[in-house]
């Protein structure tokens, strides 16, 4: 037999009725759980640790090559671009661990039912599963930002004031990156299948989010597209801002950018999910 969930409409009634502290417990919970996954395996957890280590090390050498002599290559110094790979790198490790693929068994299993029908809406929880799946990241990202100071891959920020608008920014390119993955895990409701989706976005988002490449390096006529798109807002605006020396206006501009994108896909993604919890039909027997 099979059944549609077309208007959730009990399931939302339910969650209005919820003490706040108890729908803040369910997706704290959420995020530690999601935490303590990355620590299940001693072994993974070192791998990552020294793994982070070895990247940051070959980043500096890689890029110090590159450089040879020069100190200055299309208007771009020498460490500042060193400090911009080897954060990329960094950034990355955080907003890369993927945990909205498990949509796709939650719905081959018909298990999705159950997240639509909750109290809690499976959407708080599963941004929080993101959240602390990022946060198990920690003790890797903290290994390699230490080597990098230390080898001198990483220098520290101009002013307080570029400090704290990276970290604003930093914040909020994480909000995107969350966002666009939550979005992109939401294709399993149409197709059943996330694993390909993902892996394209992971791939262009690794380029397009100048992660990779800083957008200073790329010809205007792809780095003019590539900077409209909200991928840019991810990491390339972060790392701008920590490289810039002269913060200013220009700085809000970036961080105003950044807001208008996490926006513009919450409310997209809303959109998206609406429908997609319309249409879903779970078959069983």
């Amino acid at each position: 037999m099979s059944f549609t969930v077309d208007a959730p409409q009990r399931a939302t009634a339910t969650a209005q009725h919820l003490p706040i502290p108890q729908v803040l417990a369910a997706v704290l919970a959420s995020a530690r759980q999601a935490a303590r996954a990355q620590f299940s395996f001693r072994a993974s957890t070192w791998a990552a640790i020294l793994g982070t280590i070895l990247q940051v090390v070959l980043v500096y050498a890689v890029w110090h090559a590159v450089y040879g002599a020069r100190t200055v290559v299309s208007g771009v110094d020498q460490q500042v671009a060193i400090t911009y790979a080897v954060l990329g790198v960094l950034t990355s490790a955080v907003f890369q661990p993927f945990v909205f693929d498990t949509i796709y068994g939650r719905l081959r299993s018909g298990a999705i039912i159950f997240d639509v029908m909750r109290p809690v809406s499976a959407v708080p929880t599963a941004l929080a599963q993101q959240v602390g799946a990022a946060a198990g990241q920690i003790p890797a990202v903290s290994a390699g930002l230490v080597t990098g100071i230390v080898i001198g891959a990483i220098t520290l920020p101009g002013s307080p004031v570029t400090a704290v608008a990276f970290l604003v920014s930093l914040l909020l390119g994480f909000a995107v990156s969350i966002v666009l993955n939550f979005l992109t895990g939401l294709v399993g409701f149409w197709t059943l299948e996330v694993g390909g989706a993902f892996l394209i976005i992971r791939m262009f988002s690794q380029f397009a989010s100048g992660a990779l490449i800083p957008l200073w390096f790329m010809p205007a006529w792809l780095a003019t597209p590539l900077a409209f798109l909200p991928f840019s807002a991810q990491v390339f605006i972060p790392l701008s801002i920590y490289s810039d020396t002269d913060p200013g206006w220009h700085t809000v501009g970036d961080l105003g950018v950044q807001l208008l994108w996490v926006v513009v896909l919450v409310a997209l993604t809303w959109t998206v999910w609406r429908r997609a919890i319309r249409r879903l039909v779970v078959f069983g027997g």
